[in-house]
């Protein structure tokens, strides 16, 4: 795995596909689990009303991650 791809929905319905590329070549056990840490460093995980991973700049929210 050499790409970590975030799926984010923005509130106005664009569909962006965020790559970042990772240093070396990972396995994808350790590329989840630093999807996991970026997604929590750029968005907060909230419950009610509408449970997700909100981003913390307000456009929108993060709705996968894939390993590549």
């Amino acid at each position: 795995m050499k790409t970590l791809v975030l799926l984010i929905l923005l509130f106005d319905g664009t569909f962006l596909k965020e790559n970042i590329i990772l240093p070396s070549p990972t396995e994808v056990h350790d590329c989840l689990n630093y999807g996991n840490m970026y997604r929590e460093s750029i968005s907060t995980y909230k419950e009610s009303p509408n449970q997700g991973w909100y981003l913390n700049d307000g456009r929108g929210t993060i709705f996968g991650i894939i390993c590549e």
